[in-house]
């Protein structure tokens, strides 16, 4: 049965009104009241995160500016705004931004088409451009062993950047998940934590022991970043007390990566790929896998699957006498 829509009231929490602000006065309000409606549909009915709401609104806002500029109404598109999107964002974004872009504008028609707010839909059936296979950058783990072992951890700080990266590595966490974590979230007893990752979903996540150990030695010494009186819950605090950020987490790692000179530079991100790729290699189910990293769809775990099949290749090549060329 289908599901139907949650009527909008007044007595909704929703959090992105303020954000549907345009960087010109000048658009027209019924567009911008349109894009709203949209927004609050996705929170409610979607379970839409706010990171999500705030990259569709900007997606959005942006078509807005290009039609704006030349002089189409975004109630009445047509072909032309099609051509106008594509012949623009081509210049300025890869084509996995502009798949990005693409997908949210597609969603505000489909929901404007369904609301009777405009009464033709002309990016039905629209496709972004051919996106290259981006195989997951990852760590081969006397790599990540040397990382991590290189963090110290007798000071405060160094006991906080310890437990951040064992923990994105023993979890294969999301960056945003890592850093929504309250203390009360990693279960030491049963060895879990529980996060909350796309889609507003709940999933809990096996933690190793040395990624217990570095999380305990983090809480010891936590409360020596929280103000007098402070009740703040964040597994990981900045110094001034407060929740750690995505953006803080990113320059952590990237202090620790300096410090050993490393000729690469380490993503937050390649240590959930590095997760996922040593669990493969080391005999995980792909479904296990999929699991564990909160995928929705099983393809987008498969990537790993080309990761290790690459690395097999490689392996075979230098060490099988007849694959080498005389």
């Amino acid at each position: 049965m289908k599901q139907q829509d949650h009527e909008l009231t007044t007595e909704d929490e929703i959090t992105i009104t303020d954000e549907v602000q345009s960087p010109e006065s000048l658009i027209p309000k019924e567009w911008l009241d349109g894009l709203l409606l949209f927004l609050q549909w996705m929170e409610v009915n979607k379970n839409a995160s706010p990171n999500t709401t705030k990259a569709y609104n900007t997606d959005c806002i942006e078509l807005f500016l290009m039609l704006q500029e030349a002089g189409l109404d975004a109630l009445k598109a047509d072909r032309r705004a099609v051509e106008l999107f594509f012949s623009t964002v081509h210049r300025h974004h890869a084509p996995s931004s502009i798949g990005r872009k693409l997908a949210a504008i597609r969603s505000l028609y489909r929901f404007w088409k369904r609301r009777q707010i405009v009464a033709v839909n002309p990016w039905t059936g629209i496709r972004g451009p051919k996106q290259e296979t981006v195989l997951p950058d990852f760590l081969p783990v006397d790599d990540l062993f040397g990382l991590l072992d290189s963090i110290d951890d007798s000071t405060v700080l160094g006991a906080r950047n310890k437990a951040i990266l064992e923990l994105l590595y023993a979890g294969g966490f999301r960056v945003s998940e890592l850093t929504g974590l309250d203390v009360d979230d990693v279960d030491f007893q049963q060895g879990q934590a529980i996060v909350l990752g796309k889609g507003r979903k709940e999933r809990v996540v096996p933690v190793g022991s040395k990624a217990l150990q570095a999380l305990s030695n983090w809480l010891a010494v936590r409360d020596q970043f929280l103000p007098e009186g402070s009740s703040n819950q964040a597994l990981f605090l900045g110094q001034r007390g407060t929740r750690l950020g995505v953006r803080q987490v990113a320059n952590v790692i990237d202090q620790v990566t300096e410090k050993l000179a490393l000729a690469r530079h380490i993503h937050p991100h390649v240590l959930r790929h590095t997760f996922a790729t040593h669990m493969l290699e080391g005999g995980a189910d792909l479904k296990d896998i999929q699991e564990l990293l909160g995928h929705a769809r099983l393809a987008t775990t498969q990537r790993y699957t080309h990761v290790t099949l690459a690395r097999l290749q490689e392996v075979y090549d230098r060490a099988h006498p007849r694959a080498k060329e005389e």
